[in-house]
């Protein structure tokens, strides 16, 4: 099965970026979301990547008009009717993942390849949603998607090979390196990457160290490009949150146990960089 069309629902910093990268490797691609103003936000956040690749000579002004003009807005799931895969990058949560999926099963053609870019939810019970499990697969970017290189390919327990073998040659289409995971809670990124980042909250909250010192150990000492606690207020707090809460009840393990200092930050509306304030205060 050949790829030409892609829907990506959610026009998110991640849905964006993915349909950017998509539409820059010669896919059509609609961008989808619930409302015009959401989707119009996606795609000024896409023409000023491209801008920006422009300024940097590494594409002509004509070359960015091209990969603008094969995205096509839309707000209607029904667009799917002629895709030949969806990649859904909607709210990480599982009730309205299930939902979409259940919607896209019934409007997508028969060939298409439904995928999620769901960052730690189980693809075999997103899958479960429709007539079509061997057809249902995890594309798992990295943020941000047009600049990260790797791909996590999640397969659910019923992916068909094939299905699998289309989609790691489209990512490497996309100038993405595929790495193939199975469907375990948090894959491989988020199984490693947030237990360290929680851990690193601890140390905070048990007095250890301050912020500061804490992060110039990880960013030093282990040569991370920035600090655990920087990172969980760039990821957002409230997705450091549920991602932890997605592998304690996955694993049933209190290693996986979400420090309390992350619940409060949470609940106080200290979600990171995008509400202004989380560990760091941002302008």
């Amino acid at each position: 099965m050949k790829v030409e069309k892609v829907m990506v629902i959610g026009a998110g910093q991640m849905g964006s970026g993915i349909a950017q990268v998509c539409a820059q490797a010669g896919y059509t691609v609609y961008l989808n979301d619930l409302k015009p103003e959401f989707v119009e936000r996606g795609l000024s956040v896409m023409n000023k990547n491209l801008s920006r690749n422009v300024d940097k000579g590494r594409m002509t002004e004509e070359q960015k008009k091209e990969v603008l003009k094969r995205v096509t807005a839309s707000t209607s799931l029904n667009d799917a009717r002629e895709v030949d895969l969806v990649i859904e990058a909607a709210v990480e949560n599982m009730e309205i993942k299930t939902k979409i999926f259940a919607q896209l099963d019934e409007i997508a053609p028969a060939h298409a390849i439904l995928a999620s870019n769901t960052s730690s939810l189980p693809i075999t019970e997103i899958a479960a949603a429709t007539k079509r499990p061997e057809q249902v697969i995890g594309m798992h970017f990295m943020n941000p998607v047009p600049v990260m290189k790797l791909v996590e390919i999640i397969r659910g327990l019923a992916t068909a090979d094939e299905v699998y073998q289309v989609i790691e040659d489209m990512t490497k289409t996309l100038s993405k390196v595929p790495v193939e995971v199975n469907d375990f809670p948090g894959f491989v990124s988020n199984r490693i990457l947030m237990p360290m980042i929680n851990e690193a909250i601890y140390t905070l909250y048990e007095g250890v160290a301050t912020k500061e010192a804490i992060d110039e150990v990880m960013k030093l000492g282990m040569n991370h490009p920035m600090g655990p606690l920087t990172l969980a207020d760039f990821i957002g707090l409230d997705t450091c949150l549920y991602i932890m809460e997605t592998l304690h009840e996955g694993f049933g393990d209190t290693k996986y146990r979400p420090c309390p200092l992350l619940r409060k930050y949470v609940k106080a509306g200290w979600l990171g960089k995008k509400s202004g304030r989380g560990f760091y205060t941002y302008e």
